[in-house]
């Protein structure tokens, strides 16, 4: 089962870099129409599926052509819009996303209960289609002739890099052996090598070598990673705390995650205002400040705490991932040369991916770490009860005596995980203090704001 969600990251993730690559060669009008079709065959196979294995392989058909539909979406509003405007549409792109993340479970929920799974699938078949028209329609381009070749060999290399450093930090988590880790990212290593090698020698590489010398763009890169790693853990176990420690239902745990929502589209929004008046750096340093402090009332909080104040801290870690997402996502775009935004663009979102699967990876080890040294200070307690104490449809099952037991190790491991959270927030906000030369975005915001 767990392939059904993994191979889709996967493939979004190898993909990626090469639409993004490939739409500042050809366009983004025919690259993201592509992916959307490719996005929407696979979504009517994965209807279809009546196996397992059939819908993990169109779990990969559906992944190839998803890779192409956020980043390029971010390039688009790139191409159209200056940088004090930008913040805008990506911010209501983002209100998009918290919407979905509140209607959807619902939906996905009434689809099942009255039609099937297979509906959660089909869904999307009308909808993307429609999306394709629009952007036929719509959309309007200037593409640039090139006349170097494809780098066919390039692109063998990165996806071959890709997939294996993916499938090493999946299997990470404890859930497979050590060799299912290291086989791959050695893997990863050794085409990482030969990727340098081949790009040092392409006149139009998949993967342009001088971004990495770019100061401000990798830094913000690898500050983006290290916050999407914490965002995946704040999405993944705040609804474990709602439903397992403070005993409430699956809808309630994941209504917790709201505020956050609705908070990151105030964020976005914000981020074009504060950009006229302050580098990228400082903005970034100023959502970090959110982020720790949402973080640390994460890991303070006791074990019996009110809905409300989950709430509250969901709203302010909601503000900061507003902030930090959209100034990344714009600076990457704007320290490159115009030919080059989509692949920025694409490199951003792969950072963004990898920081989820690597930082998710790390989470459940560290759960899995304490809750089994919970189990062996508990005697009658097992890890099979605690299974059940993590499925809220089972935690009722559990006796009476183990189950505040039970609920006061899901809490600590909770709050480790938080405090490793909070490491990586630092650290980010540390390695954010190096990028002193991010004025330079300042300055066009201003000079495009006079244009205007």
């Amino acid at each position: 089962m767990n392939w059904v969600f993994s191979i889709y990251m996967l493939m979004c993730a190898v993909t990626t870099p090469i639409y993004g690559k490939l739409s500042d060669r050809f366009g983004r009008k025919p690259l993201i129409n592509i992916g959307l079709l490719v996005f929407v065959i696979g979504s009517l196979l994965c209807g279809l599926s009546h196996t397992m294995i059939q819908l993990i392989l169109a779990r990969v058909v559906q992944g190839l052509g998803a890779g192409a539909i956020q980043p390029l979406t971010f390039t688009i509003l790139a191409d159209i819009y200056p940088i004090e405007k930008r913040a805008k549409m990506i911010g209501f792109n983002s209100s998009a996303w918290g919407v979905a993340s509140i209607v959807a479970p619902l939906l996905g929920g009434f689809l099942v209960q009255q039609l099937s799974w297979h509906w959660v699938f089909a869904v999307n078949v009308p909808i993307g289609l429609i999306s394709i028209v629009l952007i036929q329609v719509f959309l309007k381009e200037d593409i640039k002739s090139h006349e170097s070749p494809i780098d066919y060999c390039g692109i063998a290399l990165l996806t071959l890099c890709l997939v294996g450093l993916m499938l090493g930090l999946q299997n990470l988590d404890g859930s497979a052996s050590l060799w299912a880790s290291l086989v791959p990212l050695a893997l990863a290593i050794a085409a990482a090598l030969a990727l340098v090698a081949v790009e040092r020698k392409q006149a139009d590489p998949i993967l342009p070598l001088k971004l990495f010398g770019n100061r401000t763009f990798m830094i913000q890169n690898v500050v983006i990673l290290l916050i999407s790693g914490f965002l995946m853990g704040f999405e993944t176990y705040l609804p474990i705390r709602m439903q397992s420690v403070l005993g409430f239902n699956p809808t309630m745990g994941g209504f917790a995650l709201t505020p956050s929502s609705i908070l990151w589209l105030v964020g976005s929004f914000m981020a074009g205002r504060l950009l006229t008046k302050h580098p990228p750096h400082w903005i970034t340093s100023l959502s970090l400040g959110f982020l720790i402090a949402g973080c640390l009332a994460s890991i303070f909080v006791p074990l019996h705490t009110s809905y409300l104040v989950f709430l509250l801290i969901s709203a302010v870690l909601g503000y900061g991932f507003g902030l930090s997402i959209t100034i990344g996502t714009m600076t990457s775009q704007s320290v490159v040369s115009s030919d080059e935004v989509g692949t920025a663009t694409s490199f951003n979102t792969l950072a963004r991916s990898l920081g989820q699967t690597l930082m998710i990876s790390l989470f459940g080890i560290v759960m899995n770490v304490v809750m089994a040294q919970g189990v062996k200070r508990t005697p009658g307690l097992t890890s099979e009860m605690m299974d059940r104490m993590i499925n809220p449809e089972t935690a009722g099952q559990l006796p009476e005596q183990f189950l505040e037991p039970a609920r006061a190790i899901v809490y600590d491991s909770l709050r480790w995980i938080f405090i490793v959270g909070l490491i990586i927030l630092l650290a980010a906000f540390i390695i954010n203090l190096f990028d002193h030369k991010s004025n330079r975005l300042l300055t066009q915001t201003k000079a495009e704001k006079v244009e205007i």
